[in-house]
């Protein structure tokens, strides 16, 4: 119904009741309460029976990862499929330059759990970078360098091609501070001309999502997620067959081509 600052404001505010009487944050519910906001009821599911969706999003480049911009520029939410009594979470972010894989879930505790960096969850991304790229440079990055918020490196550096400034290398990182890829290059006195991730922990961009468009994850690759992130695995009924899965994908997908149309 909204986020959980939204919630503690509408549970402040005496909107929200348990049992007829006016909620207190910190309040604990079981499924026989009757929750009420706004005066009306609110269906209690147990958390076991929800269904972990994660998404993966190819986010272009020029897009935000907010949920609004007063400016009315365009948001990775705004290509998002639409929800019913939940809510799409970002699993990170990317700034307005950087490009490539972003995933979204429905679950507030596998977000938190990785991004939190104790889980030492990996992201790998494809960088171009303009300048010679001295072994030096590569040697004190995976050792660590002291930036303006504290000690940064990156785990790998390996070298994928090309030449000059079309020199490409994929790093791995563990962390996910603001520009924190293009500011360790930068303090090699190295420029970033594109960035791209292009993994996020056990899910790798693939073919499947091409650039603004997105595709549900197999249950599979959420269980690897949950496996990644410390928490255990949740068998829900698939409400969906097969065909009806694929049916509503297409669906999706074109009408997702469809706006991609209007601002090439």
């Amino acid at each position: 119904m909204g986020s959980r600052r939204e919630m503690e404001r509408l549970i402040e505010t005496g909107e929200v009741t348990i049992n007829g009487e006016k909620a207190t944050l910190g309040d604990r519910v079981s499924v026989s309460d009757i929750v009420k906001v706004h005066g009306r009821v609110v269906t209690l599911v147990a958390e076991e029976d929800v269904p972990r969706r994660v998404i993966m999003y190819n986010k272009p480049e020029g897009e935000l990862c907010t949920r609004h911009d007063p400016q009315g520029r365009r948001t990775v939410f705004d290509r998002l499929p639409k929800l019913k009594g939940e809510r799409w979470i970002s699993i990170g972010r990317l700034d307005i330059n950087t490009s490539g894989l972003l995933l979204f879930t429905t679950d507030g505790e596998l977000a938190n759990r990785l991004m939190h960096p104790s889980q030492k969850i990996e992201r790998e991304y494809a960088v171009r970078v303009m300048g010679e790229v001295k072994p030096e440079h590569v040697k004190a990055m995976v050792e660590g360098v002291m930036l303006e918020d504290g000690m940064a490196n990156f785990t790998d550096v390996q070298e994928f091609g090309g030449e000059g400034i079309n020199t490409w290398f994929h790093v791995v990182i563990m962390e996910g501070r603001n520009r924190e890829v293009r500011r360790l290059w930068e303090s090699q006195g190295l420029t970033v001309s594109r960035l791209k991730r292009v993994r996020y922990g056990s899910v790798f961009l693939d073919k499947r999502a091409r650039a603004g468009e997105w595709i549900e994850l197999t249950q599979q690759e959420i269980d690897q997620l949950s496996q990644q992130a410390g928490l255990e695995r949740r068998f829900v009924k698939d409400s969906l067959d097969k065909r009806e899965k694929i049916d509503r994908q297409r669906k999706k997908t074109r009408a997702i081509r469809n706006v991609n149309k209007q601002y090439r």
